[in-house]
């Protein structure tokens, strides 16, 4: 089975066994007790990278742009009127596939693959595994807000692990990178096969060994830099703290986009989202463009509607969650077979830099970093600096909450396509964009921008569904607890509302 790795046609098995994930799980086995199976690190590791992309830039990332208001459920369709209308149940597929996926998936390999690693001190693949597998761990604790961890992949002695908090376990994990970082990584003896299974940075350009590792340092270190800033409102003191010294340490943190990019137009075998979403339901008319974004980009002129909608400004829109009526010409998103799935996008990097300057390094700091980001997230659509709009200049403020929101607004529109799930998290952090107290139907939302009386003040801000039934402001804040954990495991935590803030939420 190495021999496959000499070539790119791992990608293909890999991408078929996370794609057709309900194939590969046995739906009554336990996440938490999976099997051990015996393999090499080079079979494991790439395999769980996958598994990992397969999900959280698949199904979970169409979740996260219905709930980051990029797309909304089509008219004309079904299949996601329950996440638009935030009713998801412990019985939902999109909260029992990715659980399971990810730790009898992802996680059990990740954590073998550690092993393995561990034993031949092979720092290396020690400190990718590592980052993977805290990757992979916090976008769960951002989902569930507790999960099982210190007792997790502990079969023969733990059938029912315990849900630890999502606080202990973001320290967890922070710690685990420090102890990978901190190993002789770049004196470990590497073979071609071991650049060529890294989907994240290997392919990079054919990428050489050095510049490899000191990409995946930097994901280590941006990784950290992205868990800190998840804890400003829950833990100030000590996301100040440990963004500070990142900085002292003269951390270096990414400068290319960190994730996979050699999807092929073959069924199986491309975008996750588009998979998903296009191919495996056989139509491209189940989501369609939210106004809540194209109502933004409309006010600004944004030329980026036609890399997102396919069509220039206005597009035509749905409101969100108006699946019971809303507009019968509205268009769908684009999302190509072949486009990559990031796991941190390069505009996402210097988005949280900016943010980390502004708080910590006096306001008006991170303005060079936000620039860099605009350039970024409109390069990443095709475009040029002097497409960027005029009212995106960095705010001539003086006041730190006013330059917070400019970095998080960007941030959010950058994140629209097979990264949408962070463009969810971040919200619920920041509060950005901010909530409308106007539905976006009404004219006080998106008058015509040339009536001076009514500016269009409101587009781009948030709207609550529809069809919502938590409740007029009560957004998803989280996933409940999937019935195949409940139903196995008695120290399941007791249910809260979808609504109910996670750890770190503001």
């Amino acid at each position: 089975m190495k021999n496959i790795f000499k070539n790119n046609k791992i990608l293909v098995v890999s991408m078929l066994l996370v794609l057709l994930s309900c194939k590969k799980l046995d739906i009554n086995h336990s996440p938490n007790n999976p099997p051990v199976e015996s393999a090499t690190v080079e079979v494991l590791f790439p395999t769980a990278v996958m598994s990992s992309v397969g999900r959280i830039n698949g199904d979970l990332s169409i979740v996260g742009g219905i709930w980051a208001q990029f797309w909304t459920q089509s008219n004309g369709a079904s299949q996601f009127r329950t996440v638009d209308a935030y009713s998801l149940t412990n019985s939902s597929t999109f909260i029992n596939g990715p659980y399971a996926e990810l730790y009898s998936g992802a996680l059990n390999d990740y954590n073998l693959a550690g092993q393995k690693a561990l034993a031949a001190k092979d720092w290396r693949y020690n400190l990718m595994i590592t980052v993977m597998k805290a990757y992979t761990f916090q976008v769960l604790v951002d989902l569930f807000d507790k999960v099982p961890y210190t007792e997790a992949f502990q079969p023969t002695t733990i059938l029912q692990p315990k849900f630890d908090d999502g606080y202990t376990i973001y320290k967890s994990l922070i710690a685990s990178i420090d102890d990978a970082l901190a190993k002789d990584y770049r004196g470990t003896i590497h073979t071609d096969d071991q650049t060529k299974v890294d989907f994240v940075f290997g392919d990079h350009g054919n990428a050489s060994f050095e510049t490899q590792m000191n990409n995946w340092e930097k994901f280590a270190n941006t990784l950290k830099l992205k868990m800190y800033l998840r804890m400003v409102n829950a833990k100030p003191a000590e996301a100040e703290a440990g963004i500070k010294k990142l900085y002292q340490d003269g951390a270096k943190f990414l400068d290319v986009n960190a994730g996979v990019n050699n999807f092929v137009a073959t069924p199986d075998k491309g975008n996750p989202f588009y998979e998903y979403n296009f191919r495996r339901l056989n139509t491209p008319d189940n989501l369609k463009a939210s106004v809540t974004l194209t109502s933004w980009l409309d006010k600004n002129q944004d030329p980026r509607a036609e890399a997102f909608f396919a069509t220039p400004n206005p597009v035509p829109s749905i409101d969100q969650g108006d699946y019971l009526g809303g507009n019968n010409d509205a268009v769908n998103p684009v999302v190509k077979v072949t486009d990559p799935a990031w796991l941190i996008s390069l505009p996402e990097s210097y988005f949280m830099q900016a943010e980390a300057r502004e708080r910590y390094f006096g306001v008006g700091s991170g303005a060079a970093l936000y620039q860099k980001g605009l350039s970024a997230a409109f390069a990443q659509a095709g475009l040029t600096d002097a497409d960027i709009p005029a009212s995106y200049a960095y705010p001539a403020s003086s006041t730190l909450e006013t330059n917070i929101e400019a970095i998080i607004v960007q941030k959010w529109a950058s994140l629209f396509g097979a990264h949408a799930l962070e463009a969810f998290f971040e919200r619920n952090r920041t509060g950005y964009p901010k909530t409308s107290p106007f539905y976006s139907s009404d004219p006080e939302y998106r008058n015509d921008k040339t009536d001076p009386a009514h500016p269009k003040d409101h587009a781009g801000e948030f709207v609550y569904s529809a069809n919502g039934v938590t409740g007029p402001g009560n957004f998803p804040q989280r996933f409940l607890f999937p019935d195949d954990e409940k139903s196995r495991n008695t120290n399941t935590p007791a249910e809260v509302p979808i609504y109910t803030k996670v750890w770190w939420g503001k």
